[in-house]
């Protein structure tokens, strides 16, 4: 990866606001192990939610002050409900990263006040065709996390409608097994980070408490022909999704069916696909209405093309990222190494 490339400042800064959100949500997740919190509902999960989309735009925000932004939480439930808003706040006041220099680079609210409003930039914002808009899911994966299971946090630069940059972080991720899981977890570290640079390729890294760790390049997907050799990533609980229909694509391609491997969180699965052993992922919604949130999908898509993939709804038409808060322009979605998926294209036109 080349320092000198036109984002580097964006990545650097990208990095280390995903690795201080992640120590944000793991305090939170020990917190709930312990006991801390009176209620057993999601309270938790939507102060992680809140907390992390506020300490993530808070250092964008100062490092590029006109670049809009598009997240999935608004202030509305912490102004009416002052306990949460001072959890919230507890939360975002008191994570910090280890190193000052790589803590000096970012920024945090420094009133409840601010802390509301940088939240409510993300409620606001829009992707279009014309400039810059950072992309955030603050917790993709929302009934793993409260389990302590896989969860990411995700961040992406959507210019001109085009991916520039993704930072996904996985705070829970186990790579000991070469497969991921949702209940083999890191209890020791702080999970990994995957990113991708546009043209650059896909890397990871080792997360910690201070500033960022060394980092490696992932090998490129092997672009493989015979769909004997697909890999599926899957989930079983999705109520989105068409799993039957999924099940007969597989059948109708001759390959490994049911899925080797099963994850809640739209984003942990393109992480399958880097890290993760597998190599496919197929969406067909049960509803011809149905679009995907821009958040679980900007940076993970880019990672995956980044390593050798095609991504596209199901009728081979490239993903637009530049439809405002939804991928309204996608139905579906395939993304396989680049050597097969126009045979899944087909393969999909042909069951439907």
């Amino acid at each position: 990866m080349d320092s000198t490339d036109p984002y580097a400042k964006e990545l650097q800064i990208a990095c280390l606001t995903v690795q201080r959100a992640t120590l944000l949500t793991k305090k939170l997740l020990e917190a709930v192990d312990k006991g801390s919190f009176d209620k057993s509902d999601d309270t938790p999960v939507t102060i992680a939610d809140f907390a992390a989309q506020a300490l993530i735009i808070a250092a964008i925000h100062r490092a590029f002050p006109d670049d809009e932004f598009v997240g999935e939480e608004s202030s509305t439930a912490l102004r009416s409900d002052p306990d949460l808003l001072e959890r919230t706040w507890e939360l975002v006041s008191s994570t910090r990263l280890a190193d000052v220099d790589s803590e000096a680079l970012l920024s945090s609210p420094s009133t409840k006040e601010e802390m509301l409003d940088i939240i409510d930039l993300g409620a606001q914002g829009n992707s279009s065709k014309q400039g810059r808009a950072w992309v955030l899911d603050p917790v993709d994966g929302t009934a793993t996390f409260i389990q302590g299971q896989q969860y990411a946090v995700c961040l992406s630069l959507v210019e001109n409608g085009r991916q520039r940059l993704g930072v996904l972080g996985c705070p829970n991720m186990n790579l000991k097994t070469g497969r991921l899981d949702e209940n083999i977890v890191d209890r020791d570290g702080y999970g990994y980070q995957v990113f991708a640079l546009a043209g650059q390729g896909a890397f990871l890294r080792k997360m910690g408490t201070g500033g960022l760790l060394p980092f490696h390049k992932i090998e490129p997907k092997a672009q493989i022909t015979d769909p004997k050799d697909l890999d599926f990533v899957d989930c079983v609980s999705a109520t989105s999704s068409n799993r039957d229909m999924h099940a007969r694509l597989a059948s109708h391609l001759g390959a490994p069916w049911p899925a080797s491997t099963d994850l809640w969180a739209a984003q942990l699965r393109y992480i399958a696909i880097a890290v993760g052993g597998c190599n496919i992922m197929v969406k067909i919604p049960r509803k011809a209405s149905y679009r995907s949130k821009i958040w679980d999908h900007a940076g993970g898509m880019l990672i995956a093309e980044e390593l050798g993939c095609t991504v596209s709804d199901l009728a081979g038409n490239p993903v637009d990222c530049s439809l405002g808060r939804t991928l309204a322009g996608c139905y579906g979605m395939i993304v396989a190494p680049s050597s097969i998926h126009g045979k899944l294209v087909e393969a999909v036109k042909q069951i439907l």
